[in-house]
């Protein structure tokens, strides 16, 4: 259950831009965006909205514990996730996104903000943004599943299996190829009309016959 998505503030947008701002009239090509969590939240998916942004890249400030002299950190948990297939054309620019704690580099646990870098070295777009910004925290643990009886007896890997008296597999895979083949060739083939083994215009032919 996917549940719900822990309350948190989203700044305004950054423009990480070199140059003086107010001279420079190139286009940004990063934005920085933070989420400020109200208390420490371990982080199972951020999902979001895309618009227009071509890579993310999320970092997380984690409160480590422990006294003043370990203040909390920044760690790097997605570098460069590819949202555009390509940066200049339209393919994923507007799509909704998931990432899960499964796929950071880090786990995201007693995270007290989270900062998005986005990125998109297109000139094509005027603008680009992530939307619809949600965290959902990690909830209680999956159970652990009872193993089936048919895989606790499986063979263990490391031990081989006893082959001896069996045909060889390749030899075996070749026939029911063959067999395969022929039975597609007399499907191809085959028509809808009803013919008796023995008759011929509704009659048999006593020469056709046998007897026991």
């Amino acid at each position: 259950m996917r549940g719900d998505p822990v309350d948190c503030v989203v700044k305004t947008p950054v423009a990480l831009q070199l140059g003086d701002m107010v001279s420079d009239s190139v286009r940004p090509g990063v934005y920085i965006t933070d989420v400020v969590l109200p208390e420490p939240v371990n982080i199972r998916e951020i999902s979001f909205k895309n618009y227009y942004t071509a890579y993310l890249t999320v970092r997380v400030l984690k409160n480590e514990e422990g006294s003043e002299e370990n203040p909390a950190k920044w760690f790097t948990c997605v570098r460069n996730y590819c949202l555009m297939s390509s940066p200049h054309t339209e393919g994923g620019s507007q799509d909704y996104f998931s990432i899960y704690r499964q796929q950071m580099m880090t786990e995201p646990d007693k995270v007290i903000t989270v900062r998005l870098i986005l990125r998109q070295p297109s000139s094509v777009w005027l603008n680009f943004n992530i939307e619809d910004i949600k965290i959902y925290p990690l909830t209680d643990e999956e159970p652990e599943r009872d193993v089936p009886s048919w895989l606790a007896t499986i063979t263990p890997a490391e031990e081989p299996l006893d082959l001896n008296g069996l045909p060889d597999p390749d030899t075996v895979s070749s026939s029911i190829q063959h067999m395969w083949a022929l039975t597609e060739i007399m499907q191809s083939s085959q028509t809808s009309a009803s013919i008796g083994r023995f008759d011929v215009d509704g009659c048999y032919d006593v020469n056709l016959l046998s007897y026991t």
